[in-house]
């Protein structure tokens, strides 16, 4: 299957990883920036067959590959994944999959209409720990879900926005939430039941006046189910990351899932009782190098077998949409002090443009 990848920045090694593992074929690299295509082309022995484009068009036209993954600025993934599915591409979309409802939506819809697969790389779903926390969600083992918590302390300083002056910034990012926190928040709103009423939250940038957008966020969501969700994000841990959090409590269970990217579970406990707690945290327990953690490899071999037996992929576009809806209803709850009923019909980040202008 010939493989593309569009953008060779921080993330772009998992995909490369990703990719190889999976046997597909490097047909091209993609980057504004010729030297990361080349850093990464030797990092990981590319074949010396795969091209290197400064622009992505020019990829699409010329090589014609069956899977993209785009792992630009979020402000430009809405744009590139339009032009790839009009020229047939399946992809896969690094979060958040757009930065505005309407974006999201035209991804969709042309999906549709072109008959491509559209995978939204939420690649934390695919973790030992998540999976068998999901499976204990769809078995009905919690009984009613009362409510869950989603905690995300990290730390970013200067150095990193400097390192690439899109971070952000309200066109092409957003801030900790839209970012760092969008995987979080992407489970707890799958876990506790997807379908939400309301949402009421605070926002701030209390420690990065050289970005445009939050370092930090805390919100209530209320979803449909009657059960209530806690986000509380933030970039401004010292010294340096310190969690990322998953709590689920049911009428029957309580659950925990903690380390670096929700890939441990600290806590397992159900009136059932049809597991051990302590074999279940010592089995579904991955330590892995970094924050991406070890969910791009299996999220790709998932989405190579949508393509080849038709159906959808595990984490759809849809999926996609409803994890960037929750981050806009957070950031539009923030601005206008009020609660923001879901869905949203639009919203984008530019509406919060000069929000923190000081």
């Amino acid at each position: 299957m010939k493989y593309a990848l569009i953008g060779c920045g921080r993330i772009s090694p998992n995909h490369i990883a990703a990719a190889k593992e999976n046997g597909l074929e490097f047909c091209a690299l993609c980057d504004i920036i010729p030297e990361n295509m080349e850093d990464k082309a030797v990092k990981f022995d590319l074949p010396s067959s795969t091209c290197r484009y400064t622009d992505y068009r020019e990829l699409l036209e010329k090589e014609r590959p069956e899977l993209v993954a785009i792992a630009t600025e979020s402000g430009k993934h809405a744009a590139i994944a339009l032009d790839c599915i009009e020229a047939g591409c399946n992809l896969i979309i690094e979060k958040p999959i757009a930065l505005s409802i309407a974006d999201a939506n035209a991804i969709i819809e042309a999906a549709k209409r072109k008959g491509v697969k559209v995978c939204a790389n939420h690649q934390n779903r695919f973790n030992k720990s998540v999976r068998y926390m999901r499976k204990a969600v769809e078995e009905g083992r919690f009984g009613r879900m009362l409510h869950g918590t989603a905690h995300i302390r990290w730390n970013r300083g200067a150095e990193y926005y400097t390192q690439a002056p899109w971070r952000g910034t309200w066109e092409q990012d957003g801030g900790a939430l839209m970012n760092q926190c969008i995987h979080n928040i992407d489970l707890l709103r799958w876990m506790m039941g997807d379908e939400i009423c309301e949402v009421f939250a605070y926002t701030d940038n209390l420690e990065h006046p050289y970005i445009e957008a939050e370092d930090l966020g805390v919100a209530l969501v209320k979803f449909k189910n009657g059960s209530y969700g806690i986000i509380e994000g933030t970039t401004n841990v010292y010294p340096k990351n310190l969690e990322e959090t998953l709590y689920l409590f049911g009428e029957r269970g309580t659950v925990k899932a903690g380390g670096k990217s929700v890939n441990i579970i600290e806590e397992w406990a159900f009136e059932d009782k049809l597991d051990d707690p302590e074999f279940v945290k010592a089995h579904y327990h991955e330590n892995p190098p970094n924050v991406y953690g070890f969910g791009h490899t299996p999220l790709y071999a998932d989405v190579i077998d949508a393509i080849k037996t038709g159906r959808q992929p595990y984490i759809t576009a849809e999926d996609g949409k409803r994890a960037l809806e929750l981050v806009l209803a957070i950031y539009k709850s923030a601005a206008e002090g009020r609660p923001v009923k879901l869905p949203l019909e639009s919203c984008s980040t530019l509406d919060f443009a000069g929000r923190f202008n000081r």
